[in-house]
């Protein structure tokens, strides 16, 4: 459990009685504790500490511009997808030369902006190559690439986030690559500068990541048999969290995670005698614990289930719609009060499947109750949507007992500011 502390039967999170938030801010509202996310982050910096090691924050867990600067003051890199998260970055004060462009489909656009900007890019395809080349040499600039490998390796995933089956559409066939990286020597405007991979996200069975390195670290060998040299190797992310209770006991840390990586990438890096450094993207492992979403409790309804329907949807947290997820939840105003009765959880979208948690055993839940739905923080304000014209709610900071906020709240004129009512329909 969550809980710091009790008080009058309530959830205490990053000092803050959640009912008081809830109250002030109003409902569904996003909670963020700042020590958690220096904290996870720290983590990684410490299981790392004896190898030349950079990590990259994956932005498409969570890209509030609060939380980047978080992380920007903490020396974090980051791997973006798109041009909108490169602004996000770079207003965060991340420098440009820890940030790594990365995805399968960049428009003509993406690769203007990634050489202007003057960042890494991870390239997908050797039709993007050849782009990105003729942009670099049209522009007058060298851009530095790494060449994302598809690894074959396989974690035990849900298929919709494993990225490094051999039929992912993500990266390079593992034996294509060689070739690649020698066109990639011989174009201009390009420096090849590093190789790259990620083999899926939420990731427990973290063996899986010595599979993928001992593949990269072959790799790197070959690139430098052939009189190739390169600066860094991107092992990804993908380090999973503790959704359920009996998880987060065992969920993999990022201390194991560097005792599955370090010594084959060492040992490497030793027998070649050269000096590379090592790049990660961790996402959901630094930002997915730091946060909940609260939710207030419109209506209790006892049909062929008990229903219990909050003002939070699928609309805010789609992961459990999406990827059949779990997140544990609380009734945040009754922390105190004995389970009793089987509830599913379900948000106010009009759709069938806008379940948020099936078959929990819950305290009594009444109307007007506050339902906090935890570890919330990676892909869930990120992947937020206002359907059913919905605006999007607040998001809060908080901070040894001190509230910010990070987001205000959407409202109605925020549902059609971009929207043009042909002058022809009067």
């Amino acid at each position: 459990m969550i809980k710091e502390k009790e008080e009058n039967n309530h959830l205490f999170f990053g000092g803050m009685d959640v009912v008081e938030l809830a109250e002030r801010y109003g409902t569904p509202l996003y909670v963020t504790d700042e020590n958690k996310l220096r904290h996870n982050f720290k983590s990684y910096k410490e299981a790392f500490e004896t190898t030349d090691t950079d990590i990259y924050y994956a932005v498409k867990a969570n890209g509030n511009l609060a939380l980047l600067k978080i992380l920007a003051s903490e020396g974090a890199g980051a791997d973006v997808f798109s041009g909108g998260e490169l602004h996000l970055t770079k207003s965060a004060g991340i420098p440009v030369e820890k940030i790594l462009f990365n995805g399968n489909s960049k428009s003509e656009e993406d690769l203007r902006e990634t050489v202007e900007s003057g960042v890494k890019v991870s390239v997908d395809s050797l039709d993007e190559l050849r782009a990105l080349s003729a942009v670099a040499n049209e522009l007058g600039k060298v851009v530095e690439i790494a060449i994302r490998v598809n690894p074959d390796v396989s974690p035990e995933v849900n298929p919709k986030i494993a990225t490094g089956l051999k039929e992912s559409k993500f990266g390079i066939p593992f034996h294509d690559v060689i070739p690649v990286c020698e066109e990639a020597e011989k174009l201009p405007n390009v420096l090849l500068a590093g190789l790259h991979c990620h083999i899926g996200s939420q990731i427990l069975d973290i063996t899986v990541f010595g599979e993928a390195t001992e593949k990269m670290m072959a790799l790197v060998e070959r690139v430098y048999e052939r009189g190739m040299q390169l600066k860094f190797v991107d092992l990804g992310g993908g380090l999973g969290i503790g959704y359920r209770q009996e998880e987060k006991e065992i969920a993999p840390t990022p201390k194991d995670l560097a005792d599955i990586i370090l010594p084959g990438f060492e040992k490497k890096t030793h027998e070649l005698g050269i000096n590379l450094k090592l790049v990660l993207e961790p996402g959901r492992s630094i930002v997915g614990a730091t946060t909940i979403l609260l939710s207030r409790v419109n209506a209790v309804k006892r049909a062929d289930k008990n229903f219990v329907a909050i003002d939070a949807g699928f609309n805010l947290l789609i992961r459990p719609v999406m990827y059949d997820a779990y997140h544990e939840v609380v009734v945040a105003n009754k922390v105190n009060e004995r389970a009793s009765e089987l509830y599913t959880v379900v948000g106010p979208i009009c759709e069938a499947g806008d379940i948020i948690a099936k078959d929990r055993v819950l305290p009594e839940v009444e109307r007007g109750d506050l339902v906090a739905i935890l570890d919330a923080g990676a892909y869930g304000f990120s992947m937020s949507s206002q359907y059913n014209g919905r605006p999007r709610c607040a998001e809060v900071l908080v901070c040894n007992g001190k509230v910010d906020l990070i987001r205000s709240r959407e409202s109605i004129d925020d549902l059609i500011r971009n929207q043009e009512i042909p002058a022809r329909f009067g």
